[in-house]
């Protein structure tokens, strides 16, 4: 196989894998509620939800660093910018998985309802490391990875155009959440949410079936000069 399909192969089943997290929402339920700490558990559904969103946060990293040698091509500042991105958002992602595990391991103490004040407060932390990087981080891969892509040609212009438009709808709903103009987990942030979940899957799907178009990048392989 071509070097430069194992990437974009590579980068697209990596795409996919960051939509594992998707139950996560409903695996969170239990440990996020107030009377967690003083029940019974379970505890199975909290640590599939962080096992979950550890796959999510390496296969985002994953996709920076596979694409990071062919998108630099077309500027290496904002491909090292991506890269930056994507780490940072899985550092977002580590910290929150940390945060409702350690409300597990509490529970397994035996804590007790004295320790609730602080499962509230690593459940309110959680809530706010998922907007600053699962919700508005990906706004910034969306303009960084999607400028990439709109000017190099690699994929249909339509793929990162949808990205580059979800952007600044994603920014705008999380500003709104934080305003209380509507809630995290409701019908207008999903809607909002959904171009950049399009842009994104779509990429990963495209990327897996048909791989790079012809560009200047790609022929850049032919004459040895893409590293």
């Amino acid at each position: 196989m071509d070097p430069l399909r194992k990437t974009s192969l590579a980068a697209g089943v990596l795409y996919v894998l960051t939509f594992v997290s998707i139950p996560t929402l409903a695996l969170y339920g239990a440990v996020k509620s107030p009377g967690y700490l003083t029940g019974p558990g379970p505890d199975t559904s909290a640590l599939l939800g962080g096992a979950l969103e550890t796959v999510v946060a390496l296969a985002g990293i994953g996709t920076a660093v596979v694409l990071y040698p062919v998108v630099k091509r077309q500027n290496q500042s904002v491909a090292l910018a991506f890269v930056g991105t994507r780490v940072l958002e899985a550092a977002t992602i580590f910290a929150g998985i940390a945060s409702l595990l350690t409300i597990v391991t509490l529970r397994q103490a035996g804590a007790g309802a004295e320790a609730s004040g602080v499962a509230q407060a690593l459940v309110a932390q959680y809530d706010w490391l998922f907007r600053l990087g699962q919700s508005t981080i990906p706004a910034a891969n969306a303009l960084l990875l999607g400028s990439l892509l709109y000017r190099s040609g690699l994929v249909p212009r339509i793929l990162p155009l949808i990205g580059l438009i979800g952007a600044p709808i994603l920014v705008l709903s999380n500003v709104a959440v934080v305003l209380g103009l509507w809630g995290q987990v409701s019908a207008t942030a999903a809607i909002a949410a959904l171009p950049i979940a399009a842009w994104e899957f779509s990429l990963g799907v495209y990327l897996i079936v048909k791989g790079f178009r012809p560009s200047p990048i790609t022929a850049a392989r032919s004459t040895g000069e893409l590293r």
